[in-house]
C-alpha cells in the first residue's frame, strides 16, 4: 500500500511523538547498556544488530510499541467496489464520553435542574485561562435530592465558570404504596426536602476545599404558569467566611410533565412561612429545655463547669444544631458488608481540621454528611458522626463520645455497647478499637489494676441520633469511668422526647436530609495499573539520575500482590493471614546467594509523585530504589482497594533482589 508525500510524512511525525511520549530512546539506552555489561564475550566480539534486536524483545519493549500504536480501521467493506477500506492514517482517541440517555416514566413527575453558568466567583478573579490540556484547578458541583446524589462534570475555577449541566431530579411521594403516584402540585408544596448543592475546588494535586454549601428551596416553580423558572442564587462560604458571597449560580427549574393546575405564589410563601414558623418554635423550645438541663447539670458538681459537654455544634453554614442531628441511622446497602469495613471506609477519608484565618484557637466546624462526602475529608467530629451513623445501621449501639486524647486536646470518637455489658471504642481515623475495662477506685491498692489500651483521657458526653448523656462521674477520666447509661448518678440524660422534637426524620425543616452513599466509579484495576506504571517511570528516572540501570522482575512484582491483599485485609477485620504463602513465594524467586528487600506503605491519595517523594523520605525505601550491586532486579506494585465514595486505600511496595558480595 503506498501513501501520498504528505500522508507519510504525517504518519512518520505521529510515530516519532509517541515514541518520544513512551521514552523508547531512554529504554533502549538501558537495554543496551544491560546487554553490554551481561555479554561476557563482548571484548572479543561486537554486539550485532540482530542480537540487540532479540535483547529488545526479550524484555518486550517491542511489543509494548506495537501495542500501543493503534491504527483505527472500520469494519464495514466498500459498497460499491467490494473492497475494504483504507486504513486511517492518524490516531483516534477511542475513549470518548458517551452521554447516557435517561428513561423517563411517564407516570412519574420529574425536576429538571438546569446551571446554566457561575459568576462573581471573586476569588478566582485573577486566575489565568488554562490553556488546552493544562492541569488547572476545578469546581465540581454536587447535589442531594430525595435519596438521589449528582455531580457534575469539573470545570477550570474562573471568574465566571463554564457550570452548565442539567440534573433530572425524580420527585416522589413518600406514603406506603404511593411511590408510583405521580405527585400533583399540592403533594409537592409538602415536600420540604431541598435541593442540597455542595460546591468543591479541586486544586492541582487533587487536594479538595469545600466552597459552599447551599439548601435550595425549589417549590417556587409550583407557581409559574409554565413550569418553568429561572433565577439566580447567591452562594455562601463556609466557616468563618459564611457570612461572606462565594459566587452566583444562574439556575433553571422545569417540571416536567408541567402541571395542569398551578398554585399561587401567596399560597407557596405561605407554606414556606408556617414551616420556618414551626421550625423555629421547635428550636425555640428545645433551646429553654437545654438551658434548664444545663442548670441542673451543674447543681450537681460546680466542676462540671469544666466538662467537655457538648449540646450544640456549627456546621458548615455557621447554623447552629444540637450534636444528636449530627447522627442517623444509616444503611450502606450492599457497599459495606460489616461494622469492622465501615470503620475502614471512614478511616480512609482524610482528617483535616477546618481552615482558620489567623492564629487563636482551633475552628469549630460539624460538616453536614452531604459536604463532608463530597469533600472527602473532614475534623474527627465528621469522621466518628459518620462511624456512629453506619454502626446504628448495622444494628449496634453505637454513640460518639466528646471528650480528650493526651496533653488535653478535644477528641471524638465512637462507643459501641455489647449485650453483654463490654464497651469497645473505635477510632474513627484509624478503624482501631479498644476494649474499655474501667478501673474500680475503690479497689485494694494491691489489686492489679488494668492498663489503659485506648488513647483517650476523659469523656464529657456521649450521644447517638435519639440519646443525649452528659458524664457526671466524680471524675471524668476515661480509665475510670462506667459506662452505665442506666444509672443516673453516672450519666445525666437529657429528655428523649426533646431530642425527637427537633433532630428525628423530618422534624424540621431545616434538618438536612441524608444523603446515601455512592458506590464507587474508580476501577480498582485500572488504577492500580496506572499507578504502578506511573512508579515504574519515577522510579526508572530517579536511577537515571544516579547513573543507574533499572531492570524490573515482573515476576517478584507480581509476587508481592499477595503480601499487599494480606495488609488491606489485616487493617479491615484485624486478623493477620497469607504472611506464610507470601514468604514463601519470595524465598522461591530469590536465588541463593542472593538477597530480597521490600518496603510496603500505604497512602490516602493516588497521586504518585507526592506518593513516591514520601517514599524516597523513608531510609529503608531510599536504599531499595537506589540499589546499586551485581544482578540487581528490582520490582514495584501497587494495589488500589476502593471503597464507596471513591475512598481509596493505596498500597504500595517496592522490592530488590541483588547478588549479595560478602
Amino acid at each position: 500500500m503506498s501513501l501520498p508525500p504528505e500522508k507519510a510524512s504525517e504518519l512518520k511525525q505521529i510515530i516519532h511523538n509517541h515514541l518520544l511520549k513512551m521514552d523508547i530512546h531512554g529504554k533502549i539506552r538501558e537495554v543496551l547498556a544491560e546487554t553490554v555489561r551481561d555479554d561476557k564475550d563482548s571484548a572479543h566480539r561486537s554486539l550485532s544488530e540482530t542480537d540487540f534486536l532479540h535483547a529488545l524483545q526479550r524484555r518486550g519493549i517491542i511489543d509494548d510499541v506495537m501495542k500501543d500504536l493503534h491504527f483505527t480501521q472500520e469494519t464495514d467493506t466498500n459498497v460499491e467496489t467490494g473492497s475494504p477500506p483504507k486504513p486511517a492514517t492518524h490516531f483516534i482517541d477511542k475513549d470518548i464520553t458517551q452521554l447516557k440517555k435517561t428513561n423517563i416514566d411517564p407516570s412519574r413527575r420529574y425536576l429538571y435542574l438546569q446551571v446554566l453558568g457561575g459568576k462573581a466567583f471573586l476569588e478566582h478573579l485573577q486566575e489565568p485561562e488554562p490553556f488546552p490540556g493544562q492541569l488547572c484547578s476545578t469546581f465540581t458541583l454536587y447535589l442531594h435530592f430525595r435519596n438521589q446524589r449528582f455531580r457534575s462534570k469539573p470545570v477550570p475555577c474562573a471568574c465566571e465558570p463554564d457550570l452548565k449541566e442539567g440534573f433530572l431530579l425524580e420527585i416522589h411521594k413518600d406514603g406506603v404504596g404511593e411511590g408510583s403516584k405521580m405527585a400533583d402540585a399540592t403533594a409537592m408544596l409538602s415536600m420540604c426536602d431541598p435541593v442540597h448543592f455542595v460546591l468543591i475546588k479541586t486544586d492541582t494535586s487533587s487536594e479538595t476545599t469545600l466552597i459552599s454549601s447551599y439548601f435550595l428551596d425549589w417549590r417556587t416553580v409550583l407557581a409559574s404558569p409554565t413550569g418553568k423558572t429561572c433565577f439566580a442564587v447567591e452562594l455562601m462560604g463556609v466557616g468563618s467566611e459564611c457570612k461572606v458571597p462565594a459566587g452566583v449560580l444562574t439556575v433553571s427549574l422545569e417540571l416536567y410533565p408541567p402541571l395542569t393546575e398551578t398554585l399561587s405564589t401567596d399560597i407557596i410563601s405561605t407554606q414556606q412561612s408556617l414551616e420556618r414558623q414551626r421550625t423555629a418554635e421547635k428550636e425555640r423550645l428545645f433551646l429553654v429545655y437545654a438551658k434548664q438541663w444545663w442548670r441542673e447539670f451543674l447543681e450537681i458538681r460546680p466542676s462540671h463547669q469544666s466538662k467537655l459537654v457538648k449540646i450544640f455544634a456549627q456546621d458548615e453554614n455557621g447554623i447552629n444544631r444540637p450534636v444528636c442531628s449530627y447522627v442517623r441511622v444509616l444503611r450502606a446497602g450492599r457497599l459495606l458488608e460489616s461494622p469492622r469495613q465501615a470503620a475502614r471506609f471512614v478511616s480512609l477519608l482524610a482528617h483535616e481540621k477546618a481552615p482558620v484565618v489567623g492564629g487563636g484557637g482551633k475552628q469549630e466546624q460539624w460538616c453536614t454528611l452531604m459536604a463532608f462526602l463530597c469533600r472527602g475529608k473532614g475534623d474527627c467530629e465528621d469522621h466518628a458522626t459518620l462511624l456512629c451513623s453506619l454502626l446504628l445501621g448495622f444494628g449496634l449501639d453505637a454513640y460518639v463520645c466528646v471528650g480528650t486524647k493526651a496533653k488535653g486536646v478535644p477528641h471524638a470518637w465512637v462507643l459501641t455497647r455489647g449485650t453483654d455489658g463490654s464497651i469497645t471504642f473505635w477510632e474513627s481515623l484509624t478503624a482501631h478499637r479498644y476494649l474499655h475495662r474501667a478501673i474500680d477506685p475503690d479497689a485494694p491498692p494491691l489489686a492489679p489494676t488494668p492498663k489503659p489500651s485506648s488513647p483517650y483521657r476523659t469523656v464529657g458526653c456521649v450521644f447517638n441520633h435519639q440519646t443525649f448523656l452528659a458524664n457526671c462521674q466524680p471524675s471524668d477520666a476515661v480509665e475510670l469511668c462506667v459506662f452505665d447509661f442506666q444509672n443516673q448518678s453516672r450519666w445525666k440524660a437529657m429528655s428523649e422526647e426533646a431530642l425527637k422534637s427537633v433532630c428525628a426524620p423530618g422534624s424540621t425543616t431545616s434538618l438536612p436530609p441524608l444523603p446515601p452513599l455512592c458506590a464507587p466509579s474508580l476501577d480498582p484495576a485500572a488504577s492500580s495499573n496506572h499507578l504502578e506504571l506511573e512508579m515504574r517511570y519515577l522510579v526508572s528516572e530517579h536511577r537515571k539520575d544516579l547513573d543507574l540501570v533499572t531492570v524490573w522482575d515482573d515476576h517478584l512484582s507480581y509476587l508481592l500482590s499477595s503480601a499487599l491483599s494480606a495488609y488491606e485485609l489485616e487493617r479491615c477485620t484485624g486478623v493477620s493471614c497469607g504472611n506464610e504463602e507470601f514468604q514463601d513465594a519470595v524465598r522461591r524467586a530469590v536465588p541463593d546467594g542472593h538477597t530480597f528487600k521490600g518496603f510496603p506503605i500505604h497512602f490516602l491519595h493516588r497521586n504518585a509523585r507526592r506518593a513516591f517523594a514520601t517514599c524516597l523520605r523513608s531510609p529503608f525505601c531510599e536504599e531499595i530504589v537506589c540499589c546499586r550491586g551485581d544482578h540487581v532486579r528490582l520490582a514495584v506494585r501497587v494495589r488500589v482497594f476502593v471503597y464507596p465514595e471513591n475512598a481509596c486505600a493505596v498500597w504500595l511496595m517496592f522490592a530488590c533482589k541483588y547478588r549479595s558480595v560478602l
